[in-house]
């Protein structure tokens, strides 16, 4: 089973960056989404980050990921409309103050949950700690909780997974189109899979403490991750990004 997190293997320059430069694209891509105010530069961005997507072709995990997203951003939306009445009427509740606020706020839902996911597909984990502890100077206990974190994600993924289909087996059903019959449904399950997450927490820990993981220095990796004349360009860009959410 695969995630949207899982590590895409190729050969595209976005591949041969430093995690660092890649962790910084996003984060530019993400600043400039959250401080832009134009429908233009909203969808501009979002536009770049399936492009980027498209030409590491990892542009799958991005598709899967926009169709969690977009009921999430529709519901953005009609919050919104319903909160903000400054403006015009255009129909119903709806002002044109909501329905713009409302627009740019779902854009900037995606704008900012995809360049992440598609920095993350593109770097491998043991990489994305291993160049942030050398280059930012992160403690390497941080950077080791924060991929592990998201190693556990399509784990814990697969451990929910069994659990409904051991419990389908018995006869509950789980296809329902209420929603509120469905969150009922699945809160029992937090339960078996909490018990799940604290065992392999506990193993993962003791694992790591056997193999010397507190003796771990910024000099232990053998493995070294150098900022080339590529890397400083794609910076130079993220900042340019962040410029341009400032001004538009």
């Amino acid at each position: 089973m695969t995630s949207v997190i899982d590590y895409i293997p190729g050969t595209s320059l976005l591949h041969r960056l430093n995690p660092v430069t890649k962790l910084a694209l996003a984060a530019g891509i993400i600043l400039a989404t959250f401080l832009g105010d134009t429908y233009p530069l909203l969808i501009a961005l979002l536009a770049l980050t399936f492009a980027l997507g498209a030409y590491a072709r990892a542009a799958g995990g991005l598709v899967s990921l926009s169709k969690l997203m977009v009921p999430l951003s529709l519901i953005m939306l009609v919050l919104q409309t319903a909160f903000i009445r400054t403006g015009d009427p255009v129909f119903l509740w709806v002002t044109t103050d909501g329905l713009v606020t409302g627009t740019k706020a779902a854009l900037r839902l995606l704008g900012v949950a995809l360049p992440l996911i598609l920095m993350l597909t593109v770097t491998k984990l043991n990489d994305l700690a291993n160049a942030v502890v050398e280059v930012l100077h992160v403690p390497y206990r941080y950077a080791f909780t924060f991929t592990t974190a998201l190693r556990f994600v399509p784990v814990f993924s697969q451990e929910m997974n069994a659990i409904m289909e051991a419990q389908t087996a018995r006869g509950v059903e789980y296809d329902t189109k209420n929603p509120l019959k469905k969150i009922q449904l699945m809160l029992p399950l937090c339960v078996p899979l909490l018990v799940s997450s604290v065992g392999k927490t506990d193993a993962t820990a003791l694992a790591a403490e056997q193999r010397g993981f507190y003796l771990r220095t910024r000099e232990s990796s053998y493995k070294r991750y150098p900022m080339g004349a590529a890397d400083y360009a794609v910076l130079a860009a993220s900042v340019a990004l962040i410029v341009l959410g400032v001004l538009f």
